[in-house]
């Protein structure tokens, strides 16, 4: 079962994103706490939203806490962009991760269907995401649900100092 994610679910997803980190090799950059991302979820500003996946049958986890149906075994937390070509809006998936001992039961699947009917639903003309060039699992289920890669783009990102630096170049 999909549903959108309340604010009892952070302390779950928060778990998850760590998990996430841990797979994706990137611990050390998990610094964010539940009490950030609560507010982020759920605050005056919100900032995302997310989507929770809860499967009844999922075994005890630490990652994973009880919800009304059942376990919170996976999450899709993403936000809104905006297309200046397209003059719509756009949805950008920033993670979806499902516990390997409740994956190949289609809870990845349909939280991105889930992500995709609100795409549709708000009127947006793309949802997009990225992806780990090594994580050729994930790769091999996007593409398998129809999901093309843009070589021609590359990201680019700034942050910490680099984006403090740039930031003091505003007047």
């Amino acid at each position: 079962m999909i549903r959108a994610a309340i604010p009892a679910d952070v302390p779950a997803v928060h778990a998850l994103i760590r998990d996430l980190a841990r797979y994706e090799k990137l611990e050390d950059q998990h610094v964010g706490t539940a009490d950030a991302l609560r507010e982020h979820l759920f605050g005056a500003r919100r900032y995302c939203e997310a989507l929770v996946a809860l499967d009844a049958g999922a075994s005890a986890d630490a990652s994973a806490s009880a919800g009304a149906t059942g376990r919170v075994v996976g999450f899709a937390l993403f936000f809104h962009n905006y297309s200046t070509f397209l003059a719509q809006p756009g949805i950008y998936l920033e993670d979806l991760f499902v516990l390997p001992t409740a994956r190949r039961r289609g809870h990845g699947r349909a939280l991105l269907a889930a992500v995709a009917r609100l795409a549709l639903e708000r009127g947006c003309g793309r949802f997009e995401w990225s992806v780990l060039r090594w994580n050729e699992p994930a790769i091999r289920f996007y593409e398998s649900l129809g999901a093309a890669p843009l070589d021609e783009w590359g990201l680019f990102r700034l942050a910490g100092d680099a984006l403090a630096s740039l930031a003091r170049l505003a007047r």
